[in-house]
C-alpha cells in the first residue's frame, strides 16, 4: 500500500505544473553522517534548479543513498530508494543548461550520459573539476555548510554498486550489498541566509 501511495504521489509530481523555483533557495540534507545545505541559484542553471526544486519539494531523496563516492573527485546520489518512484522519472531528461560556473569544490551539478540526458542524478566535487566544465556538465548550487560532512561520506565501495541494479531493486539491493552506503535520511527547502 505504501509503496502504490509513493508510486501515484512520484507519478503526480512528474506530470503536474511544477511550482514556480525562487531565484535563490537552500536545501539542508539530513543525512547519516551529520547534515549539509545546499544554495542553488537559478541563474545559473535554470532548468537544473528548476527539477532539482520540484524533486526536493516532493521528497524524491529521502532515504537515497550516496551510491557513488570517489574521493577526491565526486559523490553522486539521485536513485530513489523505491524503485517505482524512480521509474517514473528515469525517461524525462532534461535539455542543457549553458555552464555559467565551475566545477570547483562543492559544487553540485547533475550526472548525464551525454548531451541532453539530465534527470535526477547529481554529484558534489570534492575538488577542482574545472575539466569537466567543457563536457557540459552545468552547476546549479553549491554546498555553503557542512562540506566536511560531504568530505566524510563512506567511499569504501568506490564505483561497485550497479546502477542498474539500483534502479531496478532500490534500497533493497543497496541495503544487502553496500550496507556502509551513507545516505540522505530528508531533504527540505529551507530558508536562503539574508544577504
Amino acid at each position: 500500500m505504501l509503496a502504490a501511495a509513493a508510486l501515484s504521489c512520484a507519478a503526480q509530481t512528474a506530470s503536474q505544473a511544477p511550482a514556480p523555483t525562487p531565484d535563490v533557495y537552500r536545501v539542508k540534507f539530513e543525512t547519516s553522517k551529520g547534515d549539509f545545505t545546499i544554495e542553488v541559484t537559478k541563474a545559473w542553471a535554470p532548468l537544473g534548479a528548476a527539477r532539482f526544486y520540484r524533486l526536493v519539494q516532493n521528497k524524491f531523496y529521502d532515504n537515497a543513498r550516496f551510491f557513488r563516492v570517489l574521493s577526491g573527485f565526486m559523490v553522486q546520489f539521485g536513485l530513489p530508494a523505491d524503485p517505482a518512484v524512480g521509474a517514473v522519472w528515469v525517461n524525462r531528461n532534461l535539455k542543457d543548461d549553458k555552464v555559467a560556473r565551475s566545477n570547483t569544490r562543492g559544487m553540485i551539478t547533475y550526472a548525464m550520459a551525454g548531451p541532453n540526458t539530465r534527470t535526477t542524478q547529481c554529484f558534489i566535487n570534492f575538488g577542482n573539476n574545472a575539466s569537466l566544465d567543457s563536457q557540459g556538465f552545468a552547476p546549479f548550487g553549491k554546498v555553503v555548510e557542512g562540506m566536511e560532512v560531504v568530505d566524510s561520506l563512506y567511499s569504501g565501495y568506490g564505483e561497485s554498486p550497479d546502477q542498474q541494479m539500483i534502479q531496478s531493486q532500490g534500497n533493497k539491493y543497496l541495503v544487502a550489498k553496500f550496507p556502509k552506503l551513507d545516505y540522505i535520511k530528508t531533504a527540505r527547502v529551507v530558508p536562503a541566509a539574508a544577504k
